[in-house]
């Protein structure tokens, strides 16, 4: 092995973060996916929250027609996500053994 390669794996160990015990620098896909879940879940709740309030009257119709149009577009992502990945698993079945 050639000095300078180990000396630049030493130096590339010593400078990863001792935080990240993965040594990747980039988050966890699961916690990746638990985020936007979560972003998702948020976004309905408000969206509700608002199109009650105007039910009521106490919500502006510009607030109303704002979180109905991100509901959408959260659905509309969330829909195609699923589709993705629905795809993904029927070509894993179609591939011959």
């Amino acid at each position: 092995m050639d000095v300078k390669s180990l000396f630049a794996t030493q130096r590339y160990a010593a400078s990863k973060p001792a935080t990240d015990p993965t040594g990747s620098g980039q988050p966890n896909v699961a916690d990746s996916f638990a985020e936007t879940l979560k972003d998702f879940s948020t976004t309905l709740a408000e969206s509700e929250s608002i199109a009650k309030a105007a039910m009521t009257g106490d919500a502006d119709p510009h607030a109303l027609v704002q979180a109905l149009a991100q509901t959408e577009l959260a659905v509309e992502a969330a829909v195609t996500v699923r589709n993705k990945v629905v795809e993904a698993y029927q070509e894993i079945l179609r591939m011959p053994v």
